[in-house]
């Protein structure tokens, strides 16, 4: 199924505000974690954490799989395909990984932080409320380049796909030069008359 073009368009328009937000989501992760394992003060270092494991309970997840569910629709209800073009390839593949990552990386570690700090210790460890952030900022700010650039061309099914079609578009080709061909033989002889006349004349 092809998307129509108002279709078409407010997918895009959902998929790039969940993609924007949810990179804007890592960016304030990624805040919260640095001054978690910067700050000196223990307040801050709970509120800190605490913000980040209600960022990672209630806003992390909805985004993402929104983004990939929009990213999917528009995939597969457009010529771009979901396995046509590595780019697109690629980019499904990072976002599931991504999603799969702060399912069982991000948020138990953050949560495990949580718990810690809430009991009155120290943090237990940086890499709990960093390592998770700085990997999906990565990985987000590459999948924003390759949607820009769309780089390496075709995948193996899109090469195939394009080599199915392509028959059919020589023949086309040859029918219309065929169709060239023959009306050029039918005008041709109305041309004689004139060229004998033109002859008479001189003569």
């Amino acid at each position: 199924m092809k998307l129509s073009r108002p279709a078409r368009r407010a997918t895009l328009v959902v998929h790039v505000a969940a993609s924007a937000g949810w990179l804007g989501l890592t960016l304030g992760l990624l805040a919260l974690g640095i001054t978690a394992t910067t700050t000196g003060s223990a307040v801050t270092v709970e509120a800190s954490v605490r913000a980040m494991k209600l960022f990672a309970d209630w806003l992390l997840l909805p985004l993402a799989f929104l983004t990939l569910v929009s990213g999917l629709v528009l995939s597969l209800g457009t010529p771009w395909g979901l396995a046509r073009h590595r780019w697109v390839y690629i980019k499904f593949w990072l976002t599931l990984a991504t999603i799969t990552a702060t399912v069982f990386a991000l948020r138990p570690g953050v949560g495990a932080a949580v718990t810690a700090v809430s009991a009155g210790g120290p943090l237990p460890d940086a890499g709990d409320v960093l390592f998770g952030p700085i990997v999906s900022l990565s990985a987000y700010l590459f999948m924003t380049v390759i949607s820009v650039l769309k780089p390496w061309g075709l995948t193996r099914r899109g090469r195939r796909l394009r080599e199915q079609k392509s028959p059919g578009r020589k023949a086309a080709g040859q029918k219309s030069v065929g169709q060239k061909s023959r009306g050029q033989k039918i005008s041709a002889p109305a041309r004689k008359p004139v060229d004998a006349e033109r002859v008479s004349q001189t003569a």
